[in-house]
C-alpha cells in the first residue's frame, strides 16, 4: 500500500517565509511614517483654536496680534499634547499672527523632534486665509506634513 505524504515540503516553507518578509519590508516603513503623520497632525488641531483667536483679534483690531495673550489664548506652554510642547503666536521675529507648534517630547518621533509646523495668516478685504508648509516656515519635512499643507 502506498502511504500518502503529509505536511509541507521545506521549499515549500522557504517560499512563504520569502512572501511575508517582502510584505513586512513594505508595510514597515509605511506604517512608521504613518505614525509620524499622526504626530504632526496633532499640532494642526491644538494650532485651530489659535487660529480662530487670531482671526477675532483681526477682526476687531484690524491687525495680526503680536502674542498668544493678546489673541487671546492659552499661554504657549499651556497649550501642549502628547507630540507637541509649545503653540505661540507671533512670538517669532516680524511674525505677526504666525501660529508655530514645536514638536518635542519623549513620545515625539525623532524624526520630527524639534522641527515646527508654522501656520502664516494672509488677510483678504477682512478675513484670513491660512497657509502652512516651507513656504510659511515650516521645518517638518514635506511627507509628513498634511495634505492641506503641502505645497
Amino acid at each position: 500500500m502506498k502511504s500518502t505524504q503529509k505536511g509541507f515540503t521545506l521549499i515549500e516553507l522557504m517560499i512563504v517565509v520569502a512572501i511575508i518578509a517582502i510584505l513586512a519590508a513594505i508595510a514597515i516603513p509605511a506604517y512608521q511614517n504613518y505614525l509620524v503623520r499622526t504626530q504632526v497632525s496633532e499640532g494642526s488641531s491644538l494650532a485651530d483654536a489659535a487660529k480662530t483667536g487670531v482671526a477675532e483679534y483681526f477682526s476687531n483690531i484690524g491687525v495680526l496680534p503680536p502674542s498668544n495673550a493678546s489673541a487671546g489664548v492659552a499661554q504657549p506652554a499651556s497649550i501642549s499634547g502628547s507630540y507637541v510642547n509649545v503653540v505661540d503666536v507671533g512670538t517669532t521675529a516680524g511674525a505677526r499672527g504666525k501660529i508655530r507648534a514645536t514638536f518635542s517630547g519623549a513620545k515625539a518621533s525623532t524624526k520630527i523632534a524639534g522641527l515646527f509646523l508654522v501656520f502664516s495668516p494672509a488677510t483678504h478685504a477682512g478675513s484670513i486665509s491660512w497657509t502652512c508648509g516651507s513656504t510659511a516656515g515650516t521645518t517638518v519635512p514635506a511627507q509628513y506634513l498634511p495634505a492641506s499643507c503641502r505645497n
